[in-house]
């Protein structure tokens, strides 16, 4: 089948370079002429196991092709993939600019139907704008008679396992309630739907629900944990200890309830702010959801309370190791990363900042620049050197398992901060090192 996506940020090149490997011909289209280029040469712009791969090997096949020439790419494909940034306006509501932007560009080049998807994470009604907007385009071109269908056809990707998530779906939502289109996304999807039946079909508002209640729901069960945590600390009990007791539970299970220093990414914090604003839209209080994003922000400074509470406050002149600046492993994202709060925290209250992550360093450089209060280290062992404490943010594979007598030699004192509970106080007690966890 043939294929074109809008838009080539993360959801939209894992999306085209999965299809592309089933065998369907895939066009994506994007206005940045440089990643264009980038992406022609093999040289992907982001982080994501498994992703450069693909898109190497499928775009020497022929199967992948990158282009910012957005005519050819609404001529080419009976289906055309919205996978566009969605950000969060002023007011936390989803920006919908970029989404209509495209669905005004399918309008003005299309000369047949096309069935248009929407693939970024868009509010209820959005399918409905698209169509407008569409309708109007199509109109003051004087071609009426063109027909299309808009679909709303959301992502379940995780960043660091999209690729995985995209090629073998838990499920996948198709919201039309049209046969035809119907059958057209099923042929899309077969390939990724003969182990079982994973499609699920329903009505365009249930499917664009469907996305934002699922963030919701693991945002929720994270903040909860979190919230578990600061109760386990002041009465005396480990959350670790709850958090295999409760998870155990299969009504409950083990997923998403580790705690910690607070969730971040693209996802979960612009996702719970469009639904808050959608909610107050039709004057309706989603005290749930507003209270998952006011517990996740309060814990984003647990991590700095606990710092300043050890050294009773004087902080000016300290320095800081911090291993994991991506707001979780495996990927290079620092989007609302839990890092990023910490950072800002010490480097206001004078204290110099000595940072290590696999993967996010070059983001990091770009977010924030060259600063006296903040090194880039080539590993996490040059991290510690000369630091008053080694801070964990992220629980990278290669922080589970360190030398802890080589830390003990390269701090000044030994003293963890660890906001993701990688190792048993106990243990740490017995090696000699005063260690702070979230919940015990």
């Amino acid at each position: 089948m043939k294929v074109t996506v809008f838009g080539i940020g993360y959801v939209g090149l894992t999306q085209g370079a999965v299809l592309a490997e089933v065998g369907h011909d895939v066009v994506c289209v994007d206005i940045d002429a440089g990643k264009v280029e980038q992406l022609k040469q093999g040289n992907i712009p982001i982080y994501e196991p498994g992703l450069g791969r693909l898109v190497k090997e499928n775009h020497a096949a022929g199967r992948l092709n990158f282009t910012t020439d957005a005519a050819a790419g609404v001529h080419h494909g009976d289906v055309q993939f919205i996978a566009v940034g969605t950000p969060p306006d002023e007011d936390g509501s989803a920006d919908l600019k970029y989404v209509l932007a495209v669905a005004q560009t399918i309008a003005q080049h299309m000369e047949a139907h096309r069935i248009v998807i929407d693939k970024s994470t868009v509010p209820v009604g959005t399918a409905d704008k698209v169509a407008a907007c569409m309708t109007k385009a199509l109109g003051q071109r004087g071609r009426p008679d063109l027909t299309f269908d808009v679909v709303s056809n959301p992502e379940f990707l995780k960043e660091g396992s999209a690729v995985g998530d995209c090629m073998r779906p838990d499920r996948i939502i198709i919201g039309t309630r049209s046969s035809q289109t119907e059958d057209t996304m099923r042929e899309l999807y077969a390939p990724f739907n003969r182990n079982h039946e994973k499609i699920i079909v329903m009505d365009v508002r249930s499917a664009e629900l469907t996305k934002y209640a699922a963030n919701c729901m693991l945002a929720t069960k994270i903040s909860f944990m979190n919230e578990m945590a600061n109760l386990a600390e002041k009465l005396g009990a480990d959350i670790e200890m709850v958090r295999q007791g409760i998870g155990s539970d299969p009504r409950i299970g083990y997923d998403f309830i580790y705690a910690g220093a607070g969730y971040g990414g693209s996802c979960f914090p612009k996702d719970i702010q469009a639904l808050i604003r959608t909610a107050d839209g039709i004057a309706f209080d989603a005290r749930i959801l507003k209270a998952v994003e006011a517990r996740n922000n309060e814990q984003k400074t647990v991590l700095f309370k606990k710092i300043e509470q050890h050294f009773e406050g004087c902080l000016q002149g300290k320095t800081m190791a911090l291993w994991g600046l991506s707001f979780k492993p495996n990927t290079d994202d620092m989007r609302e990363a839990p890092s990023r709060v910490l950072m800002e925290a010490l480097w206001n209250a004078g204290v110099k900042v000595q940072a290590y992550d696999p993967e996010a360093m070059e983001e990091a450089q770009r977010l924030y620049g060259t600063r006296d209060e903040m090194t880039l280290c080539g590993t996490k062992e040059a991290a510690l050197k000369g630091a008053d404490a080694l801070v964990i943010v992220t629980d990278w594979q290669a922080f589970k398992a360190p030398d802890f007598d080589y830390i003990k030699q390269r701090l000044n004192q030994p003293v963890v901060f660890d906001g993701r509970n990688l190792f048993e106080p106990a243990r740490m007690e017995r090696r000699g090192i005063t260690y702070y966890s979230i919940g015990r």
